[in-house]
């Protein structure tokens, strides 16, 4: 017996009613199976059981909630139906390596949705971690075939058929910003993209000591596409005085496949110029229309 219909079905209910309550007993019913068997269909088919899927499906939420809220963790711990903030604590961190307050503090916006972080495999390229606003969604290792230079080089690509327009991974690293304050600093490397049907690039990323975003660069408005073999880019910021940590790495949108090899982090002067995102961009020199007349 296909059982695809009756999955995708409860899925899409579970979706549609995530923080409501989902007893075993009554997605079953919808179904039309026990709950005992329908529990045995939903893991083989989906390789979690049911409850294992709704709260991965809550905290996915709560990360967002976390990232596009001031929602307290408490209000965010009710809504997602925890008895406890500890318990929510727990489960949050099991998936997100961070607690929620922190996690909070530490995660920006990185392309314009919210980023999650999953550091289960930070340990495949030491000094590196995934993450990004789907990062299930993607996977990055060392590949010994696909070489610019050298004897490595590291991939990153999407796992999944099925991509929303907001899903992006990234393989990236954060350190102190002390050393380099005042300085101007450039991130470079080789990329080579296979299939990219959405977009991809290096980024920067320079935060306050307040976790604020002072400078910024994704490289969206020059977006690797397409197939390209292998090219030279870069990303150039000023490090303001006032700056905490710096942010880098290399970010795919959508599907595709990414490699990047020969990498490079060195200051540079000013006769190089900087890449980052003008946010005036667009805007008037001063303030318009103050008498509502024009």
């Amino acid at each position: 017996m296909d059982y695809s219909k009756y999955i995708q079905g409860t899925i899409t209910h579970i979706e549609r009613h995530l923080f409501d309550d989902l007893a075993l007993d009554i997605l079953a019913g919808q179904a039309g199976f026990s709950k005992y068997h329908f529990a045995r269909i939903f893991k083989r088919e989906t390789g979690m059981n049911m409850w294992e899927y709704i709260k991965s499906r809550r905290m996915a939420k709560a990360a967002r909630l976390l990232m596009s809220t001031d929602m307290s963790i408490m209000e965010i711990t009710m809504i997602c139906r925890f008895n406890s903030q500890e318990a929510f604590t727990r489960a949050f961190k099991k998936i997100y390596t961070l607690p929620p307050g922190k996690y909070r503090r530490v995660m920006h916006r990185l392309i314009i949705d919210e980023e999650v972080i999953n550091m289960d495999n930070n340990k495949v390229i030491p000094g590196w971690f995934m993450t990004g606003s789907t990062p299930k969604k993607y996977e990055y290792g060392l590949d010994k075939e696909m070489l610019f230079k050298g004897a490595k080089s590291v991939s990153l690509k999407s796992r999944e058929v099925k991509m929303e327009e907001d899903d992006f991974g990234t393989v990236m690293q954060q350190f102190k910003a002390a050393n380099y304050l005042g300085k101007r600093i450039r991130f470079s490397g080789f990329v080579k993209a296979a299939d990219v049907e959405g977009w991809g690039g290096l980024w920067v990323r320079i935060d306050g000591v307040n976790t604020n975003i002072l400078k910024f660069d994704n490289m969206q408005s020059r977006a690797i596409k397409g197939s390209t073999d292998w090219n030279y880019y870069f990303v150039v910021l000023d490090v303001p005085e006032n700056s905490a940590v710096v942010s880098m790495g290399m970010l795919l949108s959508g599907k595709g496949k990414l490699w990047l090899d020969n990498v490079r982090f060195e200051l540079v002067d000013d006769s190089v110029p900087t890449t980052d995102v003008d946010i005036s961009s667009g805007l008037p020199e001063g303030p318009v229309n103050l008498t509502f007349e024009e």
